[in-house]
């Protein structure tokens, strides 16, 4: 390969990384054809980007893209495969699926949310993370929920009043 080769796959991953917020590093080696084209197929429908990098021209494109590549070095080893997308807790859900039926794609890191998990052990955190509108959205309804609480009590005590004033009209005319 030569060094203009080398420079534009290097270029083409580090647009990659300032495109996507989260990449996922992953074994995928040993992998059948039908495995391979099954893991292609599941990356196309997750809008999920799958790309097959030498370890060295990755971890120049993280430097170009100014990623800090604390722990990530030590993944870096033996065929490395890395899912870029958009939506944190994808392709954890997405491996989890395929491993079902096999043993790979294997997780070995992860950069989501600007932190790295190193190892297949944070596969399980990983799918389970929420992306930052999912928690917003949370944040929302936790404080839509006692202003309807209010709003509801209000609603039905106004109906209790007019039971009570009634009562108390009735007794008055009596």
């Amino acid at each position: 390969m030569t060094r203009e080769e080398k420079a534009s796959i290097i270029e083409s991953l580090s647009e990659k990384l300032k495109t996507y917020n989260h990449f996922y590093v992953t074994d995928i080696e040993g992998l059948n054809a039908e495995q391979t084209t099954a893991l292609r197929s599941e990356c196309y429908k997750e809008s999920v980007k799958l790309v097959v990098v030498k370890n060295k021209l990755f971890l120049k494109a993280l430097e170009r893209a100014s990623i800090d590549t604390n722990g990530l070095d030590t993944a870096l080893k033996g065929s490395s495969s890395i899912m870029f997308c958009d939506q944190a807790s994808v392709p954890a859900k997405m491996i989890k699926r395929l491993r079902k039926t096999a043993d790979k794609p294997a997780l070995k890191a992860a950069y989501v949310e600007e932190s790295i998990y190193v190892g297949e052990h944070y596969l399980e955190t990983l799918a389970t993370i929420k992306s930052k509108n999912e928690l917003i959205g949370d944040v929302i309804g936790l404080l839509q929920s006692p202003a309807k609480n209010v709003i509801s009590g209000l609603q039905s005590g106004g109906q209790k009043l007019v039971g009570i004033l009634k009562t108390l009209e009735e007794k008055k005319a009596s």
